[in-house]
């Protein structure tokens, strides 16, 4: 190998590295994966059912995607910003077979349609749940359900928290 194509590769891996940590953090959501366990249970308690529409606003890698489609019957979309953190969900998924009801798109999910949502699943800090709230109030219909990993919304009541695990569950 010559020391050019060392220092491209180098680059690359930096420019990817920079990608993967920074265009998440600027809209204020890091990536911070979770525990194949604590998903499960999340969706357990969010009763996830066979055909339901599911959505995970900050996808990440597609794992929580393809849990849902895949163990639960769902009809999975996912909503990521991240271009490095989409293109590993979106190949995760494909090379699943794709054929699980799962898919995910690039993009702010603080844009996106959520209103044929019957599940929304988050993984967020306090003050994105805060921000996300009014949104999901105007756009959920009656019955949806919104189940969050670590942070409440604060002016919101759960049906159900499961404080072990810290997951709160809300119905509309």
């Amino acid at each position: 190998m010559s020391l050019y194509w060392l220092i491209g590769l180098g680059l690359v891996f930096l420019l990817v590295s920079a990608l993967w940590l920074v265009v998440p953090a600027l809209y204020g959501v890091p990536w911070v994966p979770t525990r194949e366990a604590r998903i499960r249970r999340a969706l357990q308690l969010a009763k996830l059912q066979p055909g339901e529409v599911f959505y995970d606003l900050g996808a990440g890698d597609g794992r929580v995607l393809l849990m849902a489609a895949k163990e639960f019957g769902a009809q999975a979309v996912g909503i990521e910003i991240g271009p490095v953190q989409w293109a590993l969900g979106w190949l995760r998924i494909l090379i699943s077979g794709g054929r699980h009801g799962a898919r995910m798109r690039c993009g702010n999910f603080y844009r996106a349609d959520l209103t044929e949502a019957d599940v929304v699943f988050v993984y967020l800090t306090s003050s994105q749940t805060s921000r996300l709230a009014k949104k999901l109030e105007q756009e959920l219909r009656p019955g949806a359900r919104v189940v969050s990993i670590a942070a409440d919304f604060p002016d919101w009541q759960p049906s159900q928290v499961d404080r072990e695990q810290v997951i709160f569950l809300y119905q509309k």
